[in-house]
């Protein structure tokens, strides 16, 4: 008997899952639909736990207004902290605005500096995470958890295996990203997992300046399109 109501309710997990088809399809659908209207952006990522007193937090705002300046718009996940930042950089640039929001538990919520035209909501994290890859052209990584990490290494790994456009992925803050670096250099690569010129997939910064330099250098005789 409890064999039984044990496949019963298996059996009740793998309906609902082909119901879940039609709402993540459609998700897919309406992100594709508005994100192809918007034009080329970076992606700024960091933690959504960086308070408006913050160095990062005003690092942040900075840097996104530069890229809003330099004819970028900026992605972020819309929430606050980091994203907050990005988006409000480039609010004040008056440049593209976009979030990209997830439906959290706790510590998501929009942030008042979105373009009101150009806020997603998504239940889905691979859904979302499409969007900033196929639709980002560079990805601007601030300190952040492991949401900012899945994010930095979901981006190096599908263009290591060359499955979307090479883009520039810039981690700002040496001393925070320094020890992640020197780990994959002096474990990653020393054990052959990866190889000399997947390295060459990550830039280390500190300043605005470097950041819009690198998209820069990086697009000049590039078009820019989604990435795949």
């Amino acid at each position: 008997m409890r064999k039984e109501q044990h496949f019963k309710g298996w059996n009740e997990i793998k309906t609902n899952d082909s119901w879940a088809i039609f709402k993540i399809m459609g998700e897919f659908v309406s992100g594709f639909e508005k994100m192809s209207k918007i034009g080329p952006c970076v992606s700024v990522f960091g933690s959504a736990r960086t308070k408006e007193n913050m160095e990062f937090y005003q690092l942040a705002v900075d840097i996104s207004k530069r890229i809003a300046e330099a004819g970028y718009g900026v992605i972020t996940g819309g929430g606050p902290g980091i994203m907050e930042a990005g988006n409000k950089g480039a609010h004040l640039a008056g440049g593209t605005s976009v979030g990209l929001n997830i439906d959290l538990p706790f510590e998501q919520h929009d942030n008042p500096y979105i373009d009101s035209d150009k806020s997603l909501d998504f239940d889905y994290f691979f859904v979302r995470k499409v969007m900033f890859v196929k639709y980002s052209q560079g990805f601007v990584v601030m300190p952040g958890g492991f949401g900012t990490l899945d994010e930095l290494f979901e981006a190096i790994t599908l263009i290591q295996t060359n499955k979307i456009e090479k883009f520039p992925i810039i981690l700002v803050g040496t001393k925070f990203w320094g020890g992640l670096i020197n780990w994959v250099k002096d474990t990653m690569l020393k054990a052959g997992n990866i190889s000399e010129k997947d390295l060459d997939l990550i830039k280390m910064v500190d300043t605005a300046d470097e950041v819009v330099d690198i998209l820069d250098s990086f697009y000049k005789g590039r078009s820019l399109s989604p990435n795949f």
